[in-house]
């Protein structure tokens, strides 16, 4: 057995005086939509969930100890009308899977929509499986939509005999445009006022958002923002049979607000999207240093001839500990993101040690965005 965690020294220099470089003179603003910076209060998503089989894998499927998926085929055959005891098969060339959508609103029958597919029981990859037909159930026992199609894995699993090797995560995939609305989720949507949820509460968005409503309406006070989150717009009388006129004209006003800072990480697939004005904090990173390596033998213990004692298989097991030193890379004052990661992958660091130090550093407030883990 091998633990082994790379060594790395982070130090990102800066001095008081180069504050003002490095971008405290104010936030920039931009120019966003509101559609794009809220939602309106009823219009949301729904999630959908199914269970089903996937099959011809190339014997990667689940074992006889998974029972529920042999029962499953059996059910499934004997709907076609073939008669099988589950207790006599063993196909490993299928695996039961959870199937996980998300339903837009006003989705309308015969739209298509994005499927996940992972595996329930213990099979090793999904790679080149087919998900046969599965309904996809809402909270409330409906089914709003059925998926179907070839799943897409990430990674992939090769070898056998002990000797194998696994990219990323094999066990679950997806299915572009893999499910088809079958039922228009239940919408409500008002008649009296609008009340528009911002996607993420700021008080200064909500009062820039009620005042440019107000502002495009003549001066009439149709907003009010209630709180860091919410503004309620009342409908005017002129708008009362033209709601979707109204909306659009709403959500297509322009705010002004300061760019969301955000750091997306896929830590199964070790991929990280940033933007490249991130500003780091000065501050020093110590990340790992050891690595440690047990070594099992086993030798033959034999007694000499004609003697008492027994032939016997005896362990030795050898402990390594070593520790690398560490390497260290400077950034300049005002340094970003971008250049913490061309300086960390200069010197050999892999895609899940620039995630560990993206968390420290959000951690230690030294990274001034949000980590958004998919």
């Amino acid at each position: 057995m091998r633990v082994a965690v790379t060594a790395i020294a982070l130090l990102c220099w800066a001095s008081a005086a180069s504050g003002a470089e490095a971008g405290l003179e104010g936030p920039r603003l931009q120019l966003s939509r509101i559609k794009e910076l809220a939602s309106l209060e009823g219009v949301r998503e729904n999630q959908l969930l199914g269970y089903g089989l996937v099959v011809g894998l190339a014997g990667t499927g689940d074992k006889r100890q998974t029972v529920f998926s042999a029962q499953t085929l059996t059910n499934l055959l004997e709907r076609m009308g073939v008669s099988v005891d589950p207790r006599a098969i063993q196909v490993r060339n299928t695996a039961a899977v959870m199937v996980t959508a998300v339903l837009p609103p006003f989705a309308q029958p015969g739209t298509r929509i994005d499927v996940t597919v992972a595996t329930a029981g213990d099979a090793t990859t999904l790679q080149g499986g087919v998900l046969l037909l599965t309904p996809l159930k809402a909270a409330d026992g409906q089914v709003y939509a059925v998926a179907q199609g070839p799943v897409i894995t990430g990674g992939f699993l090769a070898g056998g005999g002990g000797n194998q090797r696994t990219l990323n995560h094999p066990t679950t995939g997806r299915i572009p445009n893999g499910a088809i609305v079958e039922r228009a989720p239940p919408q409500s949507f008002p008649e009296q006022e609008l009340r528009w949820q911002l996607r993420q509460g700021d008080f200064t968005t909500a009062m820039r958002i009620a005042e440019a409503i107000n502002e495009k309406f003549g001066g009439e006070a149709v907003a009010a923002a209630e709180n860091a989150a919410v503004v309620a717009v009342r409908i005017p009388e002129g708008y009362r049979r033209r709601v979707v006129e109204f909306v659009s004209a709403i959500e297509n006003l322009e705010v002004a607000t300061e760019p969301e800072k955000k750091i997306v990480i896929n830590e199964r697939t070790g991929t990280i999207v940033m933007g490249k004005d991130i500003a780091i904090a000065p501050i020093s990173i110590l990340h790992g240093a050891l690595t440690v390596e047990i070594q099992t033998t086993f030798a033959v213990s034999q007694p000499a001839p004609f003697g008492a004692g027994e032939t016997a298989v005896v362990p030795e097991v050898g402990v390594g500990v070593s520790e690398e030193q560490a390497r260290s890379v400077r950034l300049e004052p005002g340094a970003t993101v971008e250049d913490l990661a061309r300086a960390l992958v200069s010197i050999g660091a892999t895609p899940r040690d620039i995630i560990a130090i993206l968390e420290n550093l959000r951690a230690a407030g030294a990274l001034q965005a949000r980590l958004e883990v998919i």
